[in-house]
């Protein structure tokens, strides 16, 4: 009896740990689904830990039970997951860990190459947390050094004094144009850019260097990525719906995309009351092949659709002052069709030739259709009305100041083909960093204008015999052009010595449009006085220059200028760069000092979004200002930021003059020199700023302000220096409320949510907060006095918006 207690007694070591013990194993990965090697695993709670090895793996062996397992690397999100470990049977934990762009040190290794370049990066995340009405990506550039708009529905935006064409913008180095016919907000869908599939954004507002296209203004370089630990993202709201997959088999991966955009609740707060139909819809796909080791090919389509359908009712539009209030309603008949696509299509060959050497073939296609279609007439009252609330006369007619109508038709449609194929080098030595690359593009333009405009609003109260109607606008034109473009650059990145460092190069592009060969010198020089202290100061300077891609070719009339010269800008930067602790976070705080010099410039008008060109005329001018942002998390996880810009810009049209008549008869010519141009926006200021509500964390506020000063207009048909109306003030307070029910800080999430979804998070957002009037535009009239009136086209007025985003 007691031998067998004996042998009972040395067994149960054995039988207990054959019986319990039980093992917590896996792979974990990183973004690109590599092993990810030297990864902690750690269980919380206790001393028991592992380190994955080359193949990513590691195994742990624990006593069945719950557990929190923790996976920590330097670079990279810290992850939690819990176990729940029972008897007889293993746990099989594979993951993978995201690249943690937050982690403050990281992202000084990381990204001193962009800061020594000049180039500001964006946390794509943020643009979810951003209360817009457009949707679109470009939103959250609002928020940058000289960036300045005036338009909440529409995409486009200028820089420092240029317009929307002198914006570079790319997408995994496929340039992508911006829609031509498009003449206001409403009309514009969704912009190219999906933020779901956005992984990398880098942004410069002047000083680019070298290896960036030929545009006057800046340049915004988006990449795309095609793994996420997020494999599923789904979102639907009042504004429309989203959903996008990353998904990876064998040797593929990549990503899909869908976003709708339903803005009918916005554009019914417009002041033309009517039937809008707005049909706004993207399809966006990325692929990857890993052919080796070394080597991967990638495809990129995109497939963006905008119809909008408007047939109008009614407008009523009260403006003036105190003393002279005056009221505009219109009744119209007819409708407006409009339908703009883009078909995007790139095959990258991208190859690593040796550890220094790498390869890099794009070739893509863009497709352009844009159509226009409109024949609205409108009739119209303009009364002077009473203010006399006392009395209770408000609203009523004191006098009638005109009656009139105008019609606006056009039949236009626009067609361009763009084919591209560029070669790119990347070659690494020990000191120095060289690039290089070699462009061919082949543009092929189709334009076909038909449109007029007549405004009755003068002769309408006397006997008219229909004969001296005259059309305020008119244009009739059939064009071709067909453009073969080479460019090409060479870049180096070197240090001078420890605190000075250098990107130089230059680039060259010629076309057989204008028959220019045009190289253009850019360098950028990175001073860093204290290694002690994060702050880098940084001069730039070089020569941009901008082939007319077509509508700087194009007059008023439609007709095209085959004389017409690439516009020149010579840019002079000089910023800071400072990154310090303050306020308990790491802040960022950048200043930058500029003046560019432009020279054969092509003159032009904007009237709402669209631009026109003086295509016979030719200017020099100049953009002066200075830009501050301070930015950072001042929230845990959230950050914000505020800027402030200060400019102004003018340009000197060659050979232009007026006659005046003096008081004696006599007649003076009169020179005007330097005068303001369009985008001649002396002050922006903006602020993000998000913070979660103190009691309940889970609950999260973003706060968008933005604040434009005015700009220069005036009548159409005016030359530019009898542009001396403006266009108020810009002024808008967006803000949203948020609440992930799958918060980490949360103490009641539900079992079931919680187990499939990474998050949920509710967002209520109310657009234009404090109901204010934003003009975009004007109608011209002109009363029974022969004065002229400018009446305001408002932008959206107050909104709610509520929207649910979920990721798998």
């Amino acid at each position: 009896m007691i031998k067998k207690l004996l042998f009972l007694f040395l067994l149960f070591p054995f039988f207990t740990k054959a019986q319990t013990l039980q093992s917590i194993k896996g792979v974990v990965n990183n973004e690109l689904n590599l092993p990810q090697a030297d990864v902690r695993v750690v269980i919380q709670g206790t001393k028991i830990f592992a380190n994955t090895n080359q193949n990513g793996a590691y195994e742990i062996k624990l006593k069945p039970g719950n557990y929190v397992v923790t996976f920590s690397s330097l670079g990279f999100t810290t992850s939690n997951v819990e176990v729940k470990l029972t008897a007889g049977k293993d746990f099989n934990l594979s993951i993978t860990l995201n690249r943690d762009l937050q982690n403050l040190e990281q992202v000084i290794v990381q990204d001193q190459i962009g800061r020594s370049q000049g180039m500001i990066r964006i946390d794509p995340k943020i643009v979810s947390q951003n209360p817009n009405v457009s949707q679109n990506f470009e939103a959250i550039l609002k928020q940058l050094p000289g960036v300045s708009t005036n338009n909440e529905l529409s995409s486009q935006y200028s820089v420092r004094g240029g317009n929307f064409d002198e914006n570079l913008i790319y997408i995994n180095d496929v340039e992508i144009y911006k829609p031509y016919l498009v003449r206001n907000g409403q009309q514009e869908g969704l912009s190219l850019i999906n933020p779901d599939l956005v992984g990398n954004v880098k942004f410069s507002a002047g000083g680019f260097t070298p290896r960036y296209g030929d545009k006057l203004s800046s340049v915004l370089d988006v990449q795309y990525k095609n793994t996420d630990t997020v494999k599923y993202t789904a979102g639907v709201g009042t504004n429309g719906v989203s959903a996008t997959g990353f998904f990876s088999y064998k040797n593929i991966n990549g990503a899909v995309g869908f976003r709708n955009k339903q803005n009918k609740f916005i554009l019914n707060s417009q002041p033309v009351e009517g039937s809008y139909n707005p049909q706004f819809y993207d399809f966006q796909a990325l692929l990857n092949f890993k052919i080796s080791k070394k080597t991967s090919l990638s495809f990129l389509g995109i497939y963006n659709s905008s119809k909008f359908g408007l047939v109008p009712q009614s407008r009523e539009t009260q403006f003036g002052t105190f003393n002279e209030l005056l009221r505009l309603r219109v009744n119209y008949e007819g409708q407006e069709k409009d339908e703009y696509n883009n078909l995007v299509s790139s095959i990258t060959l991208n190859s690593e030739i040796s550890d220094k050497l790498n390869f890099k073939w794009v070739n893509s296609v863009f497709y352009m259709t844009e159509k226009e279609n409109f024949d609205i007439l409108g009739s119209y009252i303009f009364d002077e009305i009473e203010n006399d609330f006392a009395n209770n006369n408000f609203g009523r007619v004191r006098a009638n100041r005109g009656i009139g109508a105008y019609q606006n038709y056009g039949r236009n449609e626009l067609k361009a083909d763009i084919y591209a194929s560029e070669l790119k080098l990347n070659y690494t030595t020990k000191k120095s960093y060289w690039e290089t690359g070699f462009r061919f593009q082949y543009d092929k333009i189709t334009d076909n204008l038909k449109e007029f405009e007549l405004i009755d609003s003068a002769g309408f109260s006397i006997p008219n015999n229909f004969s001296n109607f005259v059309l305020s606008q008119s244009v009739e034109a059939a064009n071709q052009v067909n453009t073969i473009r080479y460019s090409g650059y060479v870049q180096n990145s070197s240090d001078i010595n420890k605190k000075l460092s250098f990107t130089g190069g230059i680039r060259f592009n010629y076309n057989n449009f204008t028959k220019e060969f045009i190289p253009s010198p850019r360098i950028v020089f990175a001073y860093r006085p204290n290694f002690a202290k994060d702050i880098i100061y940084k001069l730039a300077t070089g020569l941009y220059v901008q082939p007319p891609f077509y509508r700087e070719s194009r007059n008023f009339n439609g007709s095209i200028n085959r004389e017409v010269k690439s516009q020149k800008s010579l840019h002079f930067v000089l910023s800071s760069d400072y990154q310090f602790k303050g306020l308990g976070t790491q802040l960022k705080f950048t200043t930058e000092a500029y003046f560019k010099y432009l020279y054969n410039l092509t003159p032009y008008n904007i009237e709402n979004l669209r631009v026109r060109y003086y295509a016979n005329q030719q200017s020099k001018g100049y953009a002066t200002g200075i830009d501050f942002r301070i930015n950072g998390e001042f929230i845990k996880d959230l950050e914000s930021s505020f800027r402030l810009s200060i400019m102004k810009t003018g340009e000197d049209i060659e050979n232009d003059s007026y006659i005046i008549q003096n008081d004696n008869g006599s007649t003076e010519t009169i020179y005007p020199g330097y005068l303001k141009r369009p985008t001649d926006q002396r002050v922006n200021f903006s602020a993000f700023f998000q913070d979660k509500l103190f009691r309940s964390p889970t609950y999260k506020v973003h706060m968008n302000l933005l604040f434009g000063s005015r700009l220069p207009t005036g009548p159409p048909g005016a030359q530019q220096y009898q542009q001396e109306f403006n266009i108020p003030a810009y002024k808008r307070l967006d803000i949203g409320f948020s609440k992930d029910i799958l918060d980490p800080e949360s103490t009641h999430k539900p079992r079931l949510l919680d187990k499939y979804l990474k998050s949920m998070i509710v967002y209520a957002e109310i657009f234009n907060l404090l109901n204010i009037n934003n003009t975009v535009s004007y109608l011209w009239i002109t009363d029974v006095n022969n004065f002229q009136f400018a009446i305001p086209n408002y932008l959206t007025a107050r909104q709610l918006n509520v929207r649910l985003i979920t990721k798998f």
